[in-house]
């Protein structure tokens, strides 16, 4: 093993949450990603759920409504079911190092939340913009449009929660 692999092997996982919104129908909220120094040139698969770190002192749960306030602009939702263990990416080797600095990848805590407010709160220009469109989709159909590094992720999530969306579904 090379000192550059061995350094990238020492780096911590970034705890973090995400968020699977969810309207009546049980379609879920996903933003496009902004092209950012983690967006690589020519990337097509630029969607995905609201998700971000966990700041010091923050319980997972506060963590993730002043995500989901920051990343789409509402906190009308109210929790559903939190996934009792954590689920975790890494950062391909040429992203290390260009975003989630001093990090080699995110352990996620996933909430699913019903989203309880009307689609006119969305603002993606609430925060530091991450997002330049959004729609409401099929869980299903996500693993094949998020970056690939996160696609296993996504496919446990699709595992975890499609029970738990049909659940919940209203409409």
């Amino acid at each position: 093993m090379n000192d550059k692999n061995h350094n990238i092997e020492d780096l911590k996982m970034r705890k973090a949450v995400g968020i699977i919104l969810i309207r009546d129908d049980g379609f879920v909220w996903t933003g496009k990603r902004k092209i950012s120094p983690g967006v690589r040139d020519g990337e097509k698969n630029l969607w995905q759920m609201p998700q971000g770190g966990i700041d010091e002192g923050e319980r997972p749960i506060e963590a993730a409504f002043r995500e989901l306030e920051e990343e789409t602009g509402t906190r009308s939702a109210e929790v559903l079911f939190e996934f009792e263990n954590w689920l975790e990416y890494r950062l391909p080797n040429e992203l290390i190092g260009k975003v989630l600095k001093g990090f080699k990848g995110q352990e996620q805590k996933w909430f699913l939340m019903k989203f309880i407010g009307s689609d006119n709160e969305f603002n993606l220009n609430n925060h530091t913009p991450e997002f330049d469109e959004w729609c409401w989709r099929d869980l299903k159909t996500m693993p094949d449009l998020v970056v690939d590094f996160k696609r296993p992720l996504y496919l446990q999530l699709v595992n975890i929660f499609i029970s738990e969306i049909e659940k919940n579904k209203t409409s």
